[in-house]
């Protein structure tokens, strides 16, 4: 009969360069943490600036503007919401400190964000790895069809969605 498997490493057992799998998650989340906090005084030094870094420009005016927007309605909040939305994860740090946001409640934000996302994606993404690993390991035919499998649904929903947006442009140039 088969029965399903943990698949995430021991805890406590050597994971990472010796250390165990607890602390090598515990230095992500803290240098995630410190990633925020950079993005943030990089964004409140660059100001007015960001429009014109190479960054604004790939984003857009626009797309800055709807993050501003965000960030002034609900400040801080902002902040921790932007750890669940792909675009604004690594977007919203910049545009707050360039807003000049409040410091200590941005701090705040981050740190609850950085520990309530970071363990969700560390032990899933972990439980993924390990998981396709142990497939790998007991048949790896099947282990390759689900890659080929998660590469193909990644690449129909990349072009699905570009489809969509070129279509809502080109609708709005033609309205």
């Amino acid at each position: 009969m088969w029965r399903a498997r943990i698949a995430v490493p021991a805890p406590t057992e050597p994971f990472f360069l010796g250390m165990p799998y607890w602390l090598v998650g515990a230095i992500l989340i803290l240098a995630l943490f410190g990633a925020f906090q950079v993005y943030y005084w990089v964004g409140r030094r660059l100001g007015e600036k960001l429009y014109d870094s190479r960054v604004g420009v790939r984003l857009g005016r626009d797309r800055i503007a709807k993050i501003e927007r965000v960030v002034e309605r609900w400040g801080a909040l902002a902040v921790y919401g932007c750890f669940w939305v792909p675009m604004l994860r690594h977007t919203l740090p910049w545009v707050a400190g360039a807003l000049r946001v409040s410091y200590p409640w941005y701090v705040v934000a981050s740190a609850l964000g950085c520990l309530t996302w970071a363990p969700i994606w560390w032990f899933g993404l972990a439980a993924l790895v390990w998981g396709w690993l142990e497939l790998a390991a007991r048949s790896p035919l099947t282990a390759a069809i689900a890659a080929v499998a998660v590469v193909a649904l990644v690449a129909w929903l990349t072009v699905r969605r570009r489809r969509r947006r070129r279509a809502a442009e080109d609708q709005a140039l033609a309205s």
